[in-house]
């Protein structure tokens, strides 16, 4: 999946800033930054690497037409 630097950027911001608003108070609270915290050094690689994200997944496919699969004769 790639990413424009500008987006990267975007998105560690975004990380950044609910990161320092967070308060921690509890257990789902720890969890949640811990993820975010993983979230946040996973963008920082992408952007070293120029927003070629190594190991994610495919993205869902969007809703509307399908794509069309040629059928195999048995």
């Amino acid at each position: 999946m790639h990413f424009t630097r500008q987006s990267l950027t975007t998105l560690i911001d975004l990380v950044e800033n609910k990161l320092s608003l967070m308060e921690v108070w509890d257990r789902d609270d720890r969890r949640e930054a811990h993820m975010l915290k993983c979230c946040l050094e996973e963008l920082q690689s992408a952007q070293v690497h120029g927003g070629n994200v190594p190991g994610f997944v495919n993205p869902v496919p969007r809703r509307g037409r399908r794509r069309k699969v040629p059928l195999t004769a048995h």
